[in-house]
């Protein structure tokens, strides 16, 4: 897919005619509320295999398209291009994806194979549900860039039935999904939560339920409450007892341990609950995760960071959430959620003491709202991206983005006149996220939290990557 920011004075229409695309595509893809109405710096994903290429420095048109595996000859008749000798650095040119047209006999693993992609790949982008049903002249997109597999994860913190349309919704795009969450006590029972429909709508939609415990409120940091249950081997074993019953009599595939705050002396102590939990589990047929705090080092002091264990739990648990986003907090000052430049430094420290392929990236999917001047505790209000754009709409603000933290950003003036300054993602923060996972090699993607509608994220976490499903 193709990523346009929409420039003063630009229509639907004119993007679309640009990208040769519907506006239908565009409207659909991006669930546009009011697709006359744009404004200057919203991003729009474009539905298409091509790509547009930004020329680099010494580069010619035999080396682009070598790149893109494609010819000199249709990228010349694509961007009419008079002299191929005269491109120059900075010139965007438009790469039309690889068509084939199916010949007699060919199957599809065969055309897969000559062009160097998953047989997977081919049937997803070209909708095909069925591939023993393909005919001589179809003609086939080949798609230009590699999509590797990796696991999903969503949590939810919807319960009952209201649980059941996120699911179904969302489900196609996960691996896991994580009912938020199961409250631990101070004898080692669980708080009870309304998880069942949440499970079903899972297994309908082929994906591993993962149970979520946790120590902490919204208004208790948990510490205590943590430092009784660690200190404890009887409270440990009755409180893993609780937790493999609650597994198996819900369907339960795998736990999820995310205890914050805690002390920093109970470090040793939660590293072996860990294991006592993956032994246990393991003897169960049953996998073990923990979600950690955004670390940089292992020195970094505070409680949220230093009883959080990165070499113990990449070493014990079969996998790691890393949650990485919560900068710009809801009762601080206002800056970007999810900072890539902050989450490449915890990335840099993950990747040296946890295996890569057990590391999954945190992606918040929400907005926030803060009224400026920022008042030390004054609450900002959350809500969804789509949310978002539609106050840019309505305010006729104009979004920028911060090329550090690689962040939309935008303010406005409300009706009494209060200056707000909105943080939110967009296609181009989803992408830079994307690209992180890629390079870093990763196991995977973690979001918090589903029910929060963001269009254009699924869209493009399909056309990066295949989604495992485990199930």
């Amino acid at each position: 897919m193709i990523i346009h920011v929409v420039e003063p004075g630009q229509t639907l229409w004119e993007i679309a005619t640009y990208y040769r695309v519907s506006l239908g595509e565009i409207i659909n893809v991006n669930e546009l509320p009011n697709p006359n109405r744009l404004v200057v710096g919203q991003s729009l994903i474009i539905p298409t295999e091509d790509v547009i290429h930004t020329v680099r420095p010494d580069e010619s048109i035999w080396q682009i398209a070598q790149l893109y595996r494609t010819t000199v000859e249709t990228i010349i008749e694509a961007n009419n291009i008079v002299n191929p000798n005269y491109i120059y650095p900075g010139l965007r040119l438009y790469i039309p994806a690889p068509r084939h047209q199916v010949q007699p006999g060919e199957t599809l693993w065969e055309i897969a194979r000559r062009y160097g992609v998953s047989l997977q790949t081919l049937l997803k982008i070209n909708n095909i549900e069925n591939p023993n049903l393909i005919y001589p002249g179809t003609i086939l997109v080949i798609p230009l860039r590699p999509r590797p597999v990796i696991d999903v994860n969503g949590y939810i913190y919807e319960f009952g039935e209201e649980a059941v349309p996120i699911v179904r919704k969302d489900g196609e795009h996960l691996t896991y999904l994580s009912p938020f969450a199961y409250l631990v006590t101070e004898n080692g029972d669980l708080a009870p939560i309304d998880d069942v429909p949440a499970i079903i709508a899972a297994y309908e939609e082929n994906v591993v339920p993962m149970m979520s415990i946790t120590n902490f409120t919204a208004t208790e940091l948990g510490e205590n409450l943590a430092h009784i249950i660690l200190a404890n081997p009887q409270i440990q074993e009755r409180l893993l007892t609780n937790i493999i019953n609650v597994m198996r009599e819900k369907g339960y595939l795998g736990l999820n341990i995310d205890f914050e705050n805690v002390l920093p002396d109970d470090r040793e102590l939660y590293n072996q609950f860990i294991q006592r939990a993956v032994d246990r589990l393991h003897r169960e047929d049953f996998f073990v995760s923990t979600a950690l705090a955004p670390k940089t080092s292992p020195e970094q002091r505070g409680l949220l960071y230093e009883a959080h264990d990165y070499e113990a739990h990449g070493r014990i648990a079969d996998f790691v959430i890393l949650m990485t986003y919560e900068w710009g907090y809801r009762l601080g000052p206002p800056q970007s959620i999810s900072p890539l430049n902050q989450i490449r430094r915890v990335l840099d420290y993950a990747v040296s003491v946890i295996p890569r392929n057990k590391i999954f990236f945190g992606f918040q999917i929400y907005a926030r709202d803060w009224l400026l001047p920022h008042v030390q505790g004054q609450e900002a209000e959350t809500f969804s991206i789509q949310e978002a754009i539609l106050r840019a709409v309505e305010n006729g603000a104009t979004i920028m983005y911060d090329s550090v933290s690689q962040s939309p950003f935008y303010r406005y003036r409300d009706e009494q006149g209060r200056l707000h300054e909105v943080w939110f993602e967009d296609a181009r923060s989803a992408q830079a996220k994307f690209d992180t996972v890629k390079e870093y090699g990763l196991r995977g993607i973690s979001y918090w939290v589903l029910g929060y509608p963001f269009p254009q994220n699924w869209a493009l976490l399909e056309d990066n990557f295949i989604i495992r499903k485990r199930v």
